[in-house]
């Protein structure tokens, strides 16, 4: 059973930058492909960074230039480094992976961006 923990959200002013941490166990990290999603009030989740077993990243375009995904296989921990935060990055964001034909959450961590 993999279990995610996220960490690193707050209060942010527009401009401003957050590092948010993701710490798996129970699995097999180094294989699995690790994803941040976020959702903000009123819409639907979605895809903001993903980084493959094989470090290659692909970014949402509302965030490419500015969040930078990155993982540490000895410490099973993925992380989502946001720069030049706006308003509009203001969302729960969540961590997820798949790990035989299983999807896994975590409990998410709030982002607020203010203006």
């Amino acid at each position: 059973q993999v279990q995610l923990v996220e960490s690193g959200g707050g209060l942010v002013q527009a401009g401003g930058s957050l590092r948010l941490s993701c710490a798996a166990s129970g699995g097999i990290f180094r294989f699995n492909t690790m994803e941040w999603h976020r959702q903000a009030p009123g819409k639907q989740r979605e895809l903001v960074a993903s980084i493959t077993s094989g470090r290659s990243t692909n970014y949402a375009d509302s965030v490419k230039g500015r969040f930078i995904i990155s993982r540490d296989n000895a410490k099973n921990t993925v992380y989502l480094q946001m720069n030049s935060l706006k308003p509009e990055d203001t969302a729960v964001y969540y961590c997820r992976c798949i790990e035989h034909y299983t999807i896994y959450w975590g409990q998410g961590t709030q982002v607020t961006v203010s203006s």
